[in-house]
C-alpha cells in the first residue's frame, strides 16, 4: 500500500502548484491597438495651419496660400519639447476646416505647394514626421472632414476627394498611431466662391464605414478618433476633464460624429457594447490656434495639474495642444508651462510608498494571482479573486506610520472594465477610518486626498460587473504645489488670498514690505478700503519652503461707484472681475465715483473672453467735479492692445475729479467698445 502513497502525494502537490485559470473576460475588451494606445497616456496636439496666419480659430475657406509663410519653422523644436515633457506622440492638423493642407497634395491647389514657404517646395507633414521619429515620438494625423474651401463639399464628389487625401497621408509617411476626425461638419463657407451655407447629414453623408475600412487597410495599427470612435472617443468637453465615473464602454452604434446631444454619452456606459475609451483634449491656451493676444493667458501650473489629475487620473488619455506661432515655433511661454507641468508630475510620483509595504488580500485566485503582484510595476500581472467573489479587499501594511496624499489604482482592463464602487480605509493606532471612495477605476484612477498618516491602508472593492482584476496599486506623498497665491478683492474692499492647494499657509503684508513666514498669517478676508499694496506668499510648514511673492496694487474700492446713462449690466465694467465685461453702445463709460478724488491715472482691462471684440485702441478721458462741466484730462492710444490685451495703465498729471468719462475714439476691430475692468489711480 505504501508504494502508492508517495506517487499520490506528489501528484496532489503538483496540482497545488498548478496555476489557476485566468478569469473570463467581461465584454467589451480592448483590442491590441487600443491596449498600445492606452499605455501612451500623454501626447500632444500641434495646431498650425492657415488659421495661424489669418488669426482665426476657424478659417472661412477663402484664404490664399500666399498667407502661409512661417519665418523660422522648426518641427524638431516641437518634437524636442514634447519629448522632454514626457509625451509619447504628436498629432498635427494636416487639414483644418478651411481646407488648406500642409503637404503637396495632388488633389488640390490650396496647399503649401503654392505658398512662399520653402519656395513652394516644402512638405510640412514630412518635416513633422521626420522630427517625431528622430525623437522617438509616435505620429498622428488630424484631418477635418469639413472643407469650407472645396467647391464640391456637400456632394458625393467631395467624399472621393477626402479619401484620396487620406490615402496620401496614410500611405506616404510611415506608421500612424492615431487618425483624428473632427466632429465639426457643415455650415457657411467659401466653397469655391459660392459663399453659402451647406448642411450635411452628419450620420450618412461621409459613409464612415467605408472610410474606416480605408484607414484600417492603410494603417491597421492606427486608432481612429471621433465623437463616436470607432477606437477612441471625445471626452465631451475641451477643458481636458474626464469624470468621476468614466467607463471605457460605449454604445457605439448609437453615437455619431457631431451629434447634438453627445454630452449624454461622454462618460461612457456601464453596459456599453464596444470598447471606446475617452481622450481628453485641451489647449495650453484658451484658443487652439496661436493668437498673440493670448500670450498672457497660458495655463498656470495649478490649472495644468488639475487637468492631469482629472484626465489621466480619471480613466482617460490626455492630449494637450500647442498653438504653434507665426514663426513656426512653440511659444516660449507655452514651453515653460509644459515643462513646469512635467517636472511637477515627476515630483508627485517620485516615491511609491507601496513598494515598501506588505500586501495581503481577503481572497485570491491562487498562484500567480497573489496580492504582492500589485506593486511589481508590471501592468500585465494582477491580483484577482475566485469566480463569483465580487466583494473583496486588499490591505497594505507599511510597518510604520507613513504620510501620503495620492492613491493610484489600475484595473487590468485587457479583461474588461469591472469596478463600479470602491472605498479606501486607513488604520492608525489600531483604529480604522474611511478616507475616500469612488466609482469606476479603469486603466488608471488617481485619488487626491489631504495629507494622511497611516500604518495600514485597506482598499475595498464593493461592487463590479465581475470579480475585481487589479494590476497595480501605488501610494505617494506629493509635495504641495508652492505656486504664488491668488489675490482678489470685492467692490466692497474685501480682499481674499488663496493658495493652490490645502494645508498651506499664507503670509501677507499691507505696507509694501516683503512678507515673511513669521509675519502676518492670513486667516480671513481683509478690509482694504484705501489705496494699498498687498503682497503675499504661500508657505509649506512641513518643508519650510515658500512660493514667490505675489503683489497686487489696489486703489479705491468701487462699492459706491455708479454708472451714468448706461445699461443695467454696466456694473461688469468695474466689478473687480476682469473675467466679466460690458459692451457700450455709445462707446463710452461714464462713472460717478461717489466722492471727489485727486486723480493721478486710470486703468483699462480689455475683455478677456475667448473671442474678444471692441478693444479700445484710441481713447480720451474727461473729468468733472459736478457732472456738468467736463474737462479733458488726456488723450492717447493703447498701441499694442490687440496683441497684448492685459491691463493698460495711464499716468496723469493730478487732477480733481468725481465724474469720469472714458471715450473710445477707435476700437481695434470697429465694433462697439468693451470694458473688462476700469479702475482709477489716486496714490
Amino acid at each position: 500500500m505504501k508504494k502508492y502513497i508517495w506517487p499520490l502525494l506528489a501528484l496532489s502537490l503538483s496540482f497545488c502548484d498548478e496555476k489557476a485559470l485566468p478569469p473570463e473576460a467581461i465584454l467589451p475588451v480592448p483590442n491590441e491597438r487600443q491596449i498600445a494606445w492606452q499605455e501612451m497616456e500623454f501626447y500632444g496636439f500641434i495646431h498650425f495651419n492657415m488659421n495661424t496666419f489669418s488669426d482665426r480659430e476657424w478659417g472661412f475657406g477663402d484664404e490664399k496660400p500666399e498667407q502661409f509663410n512661417p519665418t523660422d519653422l522648426d518641427a524638431r523644436q516641437w518634437a524636442r519639447i514634447a519629448k522632454e515633457a514626457g509625451m509619447k506622440g504628436l498629432i498635427i492638423t494636416a487639414k483644418h476646416h478651411d481646407g488648406f493642407v500642409l503637404w503637396p497634395s495632388a488633389y488640390t491647389e490650396h496647399s503649401v505647394k503654392n505658398s512662399p514657404w520653402r519656395d513652394g517646395k516644402g512638405d510640412l507633414i514630412r518635416e513633422f514626421v521626420d522630427a517625431c521619429r528622430e525623437y522617438g515620438l509616435k505620429v498622428g494625423i488630424y484631418y477635418s472632414p469639413w472643407d469650407r474651401n472645396h467647391p464640391d463639399y456637400g456632394k458625393p464628389e467631395y467624399i472621393t476627394y477626402m479619401r484620396n487625401q487620406l490615402t496620401e497621408l496614410l500611405s506616404n509617411y510611415g506608421e500612424i498611431f492615431e487618425v483624428w476626425f473632427d466632429g465639426a461638419n457643415g455650415g457657411t463657407g467659401w466653397y469655391g466662391g459660392a459663399n453659402e451655407e451647406r448642411k450635411v447629414d452628419k450620420f450618412t453623408y461621409y459613409d464612415w464605414p467605408t472610410t474606416h475600412e480605408l484607414v484600417r487597410r492603410l494603417q491597421p495599427n492606427a486608432m481612429m478618433f471621433s465623437d463616436a470612435g470607432p477606437d477612441v472617443r471625445w471626452v465631451g468637453n475641451e477643458h481636458g476633464f474626464a469624470y468621476e465615473t468614466t467607463w471605457s464602454n460605449l454604445m457605439r452604434d448609437s453615437v455619431y460624429a457631431g451629434m447634438p446631444d453627445f454630452d449624454k454619452w461622454a462618460r461612457g456606459q456601464e453596459n456599453g457594447t464596444h470598447w471606446v475609451p475617452a481622450e481628453a483634449d485641451v489647449s495650453i491656451r484658451p484658443g487652439w490656434y496661436y493668437h498673440a493676444y493670448e500670450d498672457h493667458k497660458v495655463r498656470s501650473l495649478p490649472e495644468l495639474m488639475e487637468i492631469y489629475y482629472k484626465s489621466i487620473g480619471q480613466n482617460s488619455s490626455l492630449l494637450i495642444n500647442f498653438p504653434v506661432d507665426t514663426r513656426g515655433l512653440i511659444h516660449e511661454k507655452d514651453e515653460a508651462a509644459i515643462m513646469e507641468m512635467a517636472a511637477k508630475i515627476k515630483e508627485d510620483f517620485a516615491n511609491n510608498l507601496a513598494k515598501g509595504a506588505s500586501f495581503s488580500a481577503s481572497a485570491d485566485r491562487g498562484k500567480d494571482y497573489r496580492a504582492y503582484l500589485l506593486s511589481d510595476g508590471d501592468f500585465n500581472t494582477y491580483w484577482t479573486t475566485p469566480d463569483g467573489q465580487v466583494e473583496a479587499s486588499v490591505e497594505l501594511d507599511f510597518g510604520k506610520a507613513v504620510t501620503f496624499n495620492r492613491i493610484l489604482i489600475q484595473e487590468f482592463v485587457n479583461l474588461g472594465q469591472r469596478v463600479k464602487a470602491f472605498s479606501v480605509e486607513k488604520q492608525l493606532n489600531g483604529n480604522w477610518e474611511k478616507i475616500a471612495d469612488g466609482t469606476t477605476i479603469g486603466y488608471k484612477r488617481i485619488l487626491r486626498i489631504p495629507d494622511t498618516e497611516a500604518e495600514k491602508i485597506r482598499i475595498n472593492f464593493l461592487d463590479g460587473k465581475g470579480i475585481p482584476v487589479i494590476s497595480e496599486i501605488g501610494v505617494y506623498n506629493a509635495p504641495p504645489l508652492l505656486f504664488p497665491p491668488k489675490i482678489s478683492r470685492t467692490p466692497e474692499g474685501k480682499v481674499n488670498i488663496q493658495a493652490a492647494e490645502e494645508g498651506l499657509q499664507i503670509f501677507y503684508t499691507l505696507d509694501g514690505s516683503t512678507p515673511q513666514p513669521d509675519g502676518n498669517l492670513f486667516s480671513a478676508e481683509l478690509a482694504v478700503t484705501q489705496p494699498t499694496t498687498v503682497k503675499a506668499l504661500v508657505f509649506d510648514p512641513k518643508t519650510a519652503k515658500s512660493s514667490a511673492v505675489k503683489q497686487v496694487d489696489f486703489d479705491l474700492p468701487k462699492v459706491f461707484w455708479k454708472a451714468v446713462g448706461a445699461t443695467e449690466d454696466v456694473q461688469k465694467a468695474f466689478d473687480e472681475n476682469p473675467g466679466t465685461f460690458w459692451t457700450s453702445k455709445t462707446n463710452e463709460l461714464v462713472v460717478d465715483l461717489g466722492q471727489s478724488v485727486n486723480l493721478k491715472g486710470f486703468t483699462y482691462t480689455p475683455m478677456q473672453s475667448r473671442y474678444p471684440s471692441g478693444f479700445i485702441a484710441e481713447y480720451s478721458l474727461e473729468v468733472s467735479e459736478d457732472g456738468e462741466v467736463w474737462k479733458k484730462a488726456t488723450r492717447g492710444e493703447f498701441s499694442n492692445i490687440q496683441n497684448s490685451p492685459i491691463e493698460q495703465s495711464v499716468v496723469l498729471d493730478p487732477v480733481p475729479a468725481r465724474w469720469i468719462r472714458l471715450k473710445a475714439l477707435r476700437t481695434t476691430d470697429g465694433n462697439a467698445a468693451t470694458f473688462g475692468e476700469f479702475g482709477v489711480v489716486t496714490k
